[in-house]
């Protein structure tokens, strides 16, 4: 399990690398409708990553067709954390299968907001990238 966990945050770590900002909105727009891909300081689930895994260890529902079938793996969702902390826009980068990708989507709707991410001092609407790993005990 810890090597799991192990691997998930590295995963997490690497995905969300470092780019430009993302002009989300027409031509003359203001600055606060952008999506940064980087900022200064990123978002962060309330407690740390510690308490982002026991909240989806909490809350995850393994689908029924996906244990019968022994489907596992690592879902890849890409979403915003608002200035606010909720998020928004989450959409599957890179699934496994159609039952535990909408379950990982699920799982961030069920979501606390987050902390946001800072830019020059200021909450600024953040991409974040997160894995969601699936795994059945043997």
């Amino acid at each position: 399990m810890k090597r799991i966990l192990f691997t998930l945050a590295a995963l997490f770590f690497i995905l969300t690398g470092k780019a430009q900002t993302i002009d989300t909105t027409k031509n003359n727009a203001k600055q606060e409708d952008k999506v940064f891909v980087s900022v200064e300081k990123a978002p962060e689930f309330p407690g740390g990553m510690e308490q982002f895994w026991s909240f989806l260890a909490k809350t995850m529902r393994y689908p029924a067709k996906a244990r019968e079938q022994n489907i596992q793996g690592i879902v890849i969702l890409q979403m915003v954390v608002e200035k606010d902390g909720s998020l928004s826009n989450i959409q599957v980068v890179r699934g496994v299968s159609e039952d535990l990708d909408r379950e990982a989507i699920r799982l961030m709707k069920l979501s606390p907001k987050w902390m946001p991410g800072m830019q020059n001092g200021q909450a600024v609407r953040t991409q974040y990238t997160v894995p969601i790993g699936f795994a059945l005990a043997n």
